[in-house]
C-alpha cells in the first residue's frame, strides 16, 4: 500500500485534500510528520516535504485534524504539538518532583519540558499548504506577550498540545478548533472568519475543569448529547481526573456538567479514547471511554491504581444524564488493557456503530456492537462538489418523530483518531426520516423529506440524494 514510514507515531486524521475523490490520510510523528496521498488504486505516496507539511524533526506532533477554516473548498490542517523534547536531554525518572507519581521514579511528566507550539497549514489549491500558525493566531494562542500559569510556573507560547477536534461550536458556519491540552489550560481556537482565529477556551468556559484547575487533558468527543442544537464537547483526562463534560448552552459558551451528567463516577481511570455514539440506537448519544495507564511501573503494586485497565461505556438517558453500563454490555468493554486510540463506525455495514481500539503492548480490538440494531437508524454520507470533496465541515440535521439529531463530518477527534466520515443516526422506533437538513461549507442548504429508515443515504452537494442502500440487519 506504499505506507512506509516507521517511526513513533502519534495521531492520523483524513480527508481529501486535493479534492480528486480519494480520501489522503495524514499521520503525526514524534520528528516529521507525514502526509500519505491516495493514489486511487489501493496504494498511497509520501507527498509530506513536496506538499510543506512534514514540519520540523525536532518537534512532538500530536493531535490532528482536516478542515477548511477559510471555507475555499480545499482542506487546509490543523496539527497540535505536545512538548519540546530532547531524548539525550531529558530528565531521568524521578530526578525531579515531575518525575514521581505516587513516590515513584517515572519517566518525566509534561510539565518537565517546555510546551509545543501549534500548527496551521493553509491549503494553496495546488496540492501544497502554506504555514500559516503565527499570522493566524494558531502559534499564539494567548497573545505574543502572554503567560499562562501551569503548575507552579508561568508559561508563555507552548501549550502541550493532545487531541484535536474541528467543529463549529457557536453555529456560525465556520469550523472552530479544540485541543486538550495535558496539565495546561485546554485551547478553543474561534475562527474569526477573516483567516484568523481568537483563543477564547478560559472565556468560553472550556479550558478548565469546575473547580478552575487546569487537568491533564487526553482525547476529545464532539457531539450534541442533549439535542439542544448545540455541539458539546468530552475530553478524557489522567488517572484521578474524572472526564470532563462541557455542555454548549448556546453561542459557543460552555459550562462544565460532569458531575450533573453522572460522569463523575470513575475517576481512577486514566481516558485517553473517546466518543459520542449511539450504540443503541434511541437517538440519544451515548459515551465510550478507552482507558490505561502510562506508568508500567504501577503494575503489580498494592495501589488504588491499575495499569491495565477496562473500558467504559456511558448510555445516555435523554434527560442530560448518562449512567454506567459497562458491567452489563459485554466481556468486550470490561476487558482490561492499556487502550489508547479509538475510532467508530459501522464496519459490518448492519446498522449500528462499532468502535476499534488500538492498545499499546498489545492487538487492537474491533468490538462489534450485536445489539444496537433492534431500534432504527439512517446513516448519511456527503460528498462535495463546491465544497471540499471529503464534506468535512458539513452540518447534517435530522429530523424524526417531531425530535431533531445534529452531527457534522468531522476530520481527527478521539485521541489521535480518525471516525467514520459517514454520519450515523439512531432514530429509536420511528420508522422514517420527516427531513433531512444540510448546510455545506460552501453555504449550499438542501432538505429531503420522508426517507424510509434503515438505510445509507450518499448526497451529493446541489445533486441530492445520489444512492440508496439498505443494509442487513445482523441477528443477535
Amino acid at each position: 500500500a506504499g505506507l512506509t514510514r516507521s517511526g513513533w507515531g502519534q495521531a492520523c486524521c483524513v480527508g481529501d485534500y486535493d479534492n480528486d475523490g480519494f480520501d489522503d490520510l495524514f499521520v503525526s510523528y514524534f520528528g516529521k510528520n507525514v502526509l500519505y496521498h491516495n493514489n486511487g488504486d489501493g496504494t498511497f505516496t509520501d507527498v509530506s516535504e513536496k506538499a510543506g507539511v512534514a514540519g520540523s524533526p525536532d518537534r512532538w506532533g500530536a493531535g490532528c485534524c482536516f478542515l477548511d477554516y477559510d471555507r475555499d473548498g480545499h482542506l487546509d490542517l490543523f496539527v497540535s504539538n505536545y512538548v519540546a523534547f530532547d531524548p539525550a536531554r531529558a530528565p531521568k525518572p524521578g530526578e525531579s518532583a515531575y518525575c514521581r507519581y505516587n513516590d515513584i521514579p517515572v519517566p518525566c511528566g509534561p510539565l518537565g519540558f517546555a510546551g509545543g507550539t501549534n500548527i496551521l497549514y493553509r491549503n494553496r489549491g495546488d496540492g501544497t499548504f502554506a504555514d500559516v500558525s503565527e499570522q493566524s493566531g494558531v502559534a499564539n494562542p494567548r497573545g505574543a506577550a502572554s503567560m499562562v500559569f501551569v503548575a507552579a510556573n508561568w508559561q508563555s507560547r507552548g501549550s502541550y498540545g493532545m487531541g484535536a477536534a474541528s467543529a463549529d461550536f457557536d453555529n456560525d458556519g465556520w469550523p472552530d478548533i479544540y485541543v486538550a491540552c495535558d496539565s495546561a489550560p485546554s485551547l478553543l481556537y474561534r475562527n474569526n472568519r477573516d483567516g484568523s482565529f481568537r483563543e477564547i477556551g478560559l472565556s468560553a468556559g472550556c479550558a478548565l475543569d469546575e473547580d478552575g484547575v487546569a487537568l491533564s487533558g487526553m482525547g476529545v468527543a464532539v457531539g450534541d448529547y442533549d439535542g439542544d442544537g448545540w455541539l458539546d464537547i468530552a475530553r478524557t483526562n489522567f488517572s484521578e481526573q474524572r472526564t470532563t463534560l462541557y455542555h454548549n448552552y448556546g453561542n459557543g459558551a460552555f459550562e462544565e456538567a460532569g458531575i450533573r451528567a453522572g460522569l463523575g463516577v470513575n475517576r481512577k481511570y486514566l481516558g485517553f479514547g473517546v466518543g459520542f455514539f449511539d450504540y443503541d440506537n434511541d437517538g440519544w448519544k451515548d459515551l465510550f471511554l478507552a482507558n490505561g495507564h502510562v506508568y508500567s511501573q504501577i503494575a503489580g503494586r498494592k495501589l488504588h491504581l491499575a495499569y491495565r485497565q477496562p473500558r467504559v461505556l456511558y448510555r445516555n438517558v435523554g434527560n442530560g444524564r448518562f449512567e454506567d453500563v459497562s458491567g452489563q454490555s459485554g466481556a468486550a468493554i470490561r476487558a482490561e488493557n492499556l487502550g489508547r486510540g479509538c475510532a467508530f463506525g459501522d464496519f459490518d455495514n448492519d446498522g449500528d456503530v462499532d468502535i476499534v481500539i488500538n492498545n499499546l503492548d498489545g492487538p487492537p480490538s474491533l468490538l462489534r456492537n450485536d445489539g444496537g440494531n433492534k431500534n432504527n437508524w439512517i446513516m448519511i454520507k456527503c460528498v462535495g462538489t463546491h465544497s471540499n470533496r471529503s464534506a468535512i465541515g458539513t452540518r447534517v440535521r435530522v429530523t424524526a418523530s417531531e425530535r431533531s439529531q445534529i452531527d457534522e463530518v468531522m476530520s481527527g477527534g478521539s485521541y489521535y483518531s480518525q471516525n467514520d466520515l459517514r454520519l450515523h443516526f439512531g432514530l429509536g422506533k420511528a420508522a422514517k426520516v420527516d427531513s433531512l437538513e444540510i448546510a455545506w461549507p460552501s453555504g449550499t442548504k438542501e432538505q429531503f423529506k420522508n426517507l424510509e429508515a434503515n438505510q445509507l443515504l450518499t448526497v451529493q452537494e446541489a445533486k441530492g440524494i445520489i444512492e440508496h442502500r439498505q443494509f442487513r440487519k445482523r441477528k443477535s
